[in-house]
């Protein structure tokens, strides 16, 4: 008797300690995720132009401007690298760029904007403005923007990804 009440007591230990872990999990998996998080990003004077450039437009239209935020930056400096090494114009992986920033920065929605081969940042705006799809994006209901412009050393051509998010 005393054998088993015992057992039954060890094994209410052992589920209460599962238990107790698992509220721990949560909490070090969202540290965990606050420390992915790139806080610093070097941008050039082509990305500020640029994002200065949509953020007028936004205003020009009765829209709020948009803030940067140095990760989605980062995370559209990592899909320019991937076009660049790869010699495409694509969205590949942008799912995952997408389910990034809402684990990370807590996104509500996201969306991109990918351009290749224009020479200053009015000629991309310009170009973006005259897609239906990608000026859905500019003028979406967003808070948040990150953007990167990288030149392909080999050819010249810049390379555009430019990540939308409401946060």
């Amino acid at each position: 008797m005393k054998i088993q009440i015992l057992r039954a007591l060890l094994l209410l230990t052992v589920i209460c300690t599962m238990n107790s872990c698992s509220s721990d999990d949560s909490e070090t998996q969202a540290t965990e995720a606050a420390a992915q998080k790139v806080v610093s990003y070097s941008y050039n004077s082509i990305e500020l132009e640029t994002m200065d450039l949509i953020n007028k437009h936004r205003i020009s239209v009765g829209l709020n401007p948009l803030e940067k935020i140095n990760h989605m930056s980062y995370k559209s400096e990592e899909h320019d690298n991937y076009m660049i090494a790869n010699n495409v114009v694509n969205h590949n992986d942008f799912v995952a760029r997408s389910e990034n920033i809402i684990k990370i920065l807590g996104a509500k929605t996201v969306s991109e904007n990918i351009a290749y081969n224009f020479n200053t940042p009015q000629s991309v705006l310009d170009a973006w403005l005259a897609s239906p799809s990608h000026k859905a994006n500019i003028e979406g209901d967003h808070t948040h923007f990150g953007i990167a412009i990288k030149e392909n050393p080999a050819t010249g051509k810049k390379y555009y990804t430019n990540i939308f998010a409401k946060i």
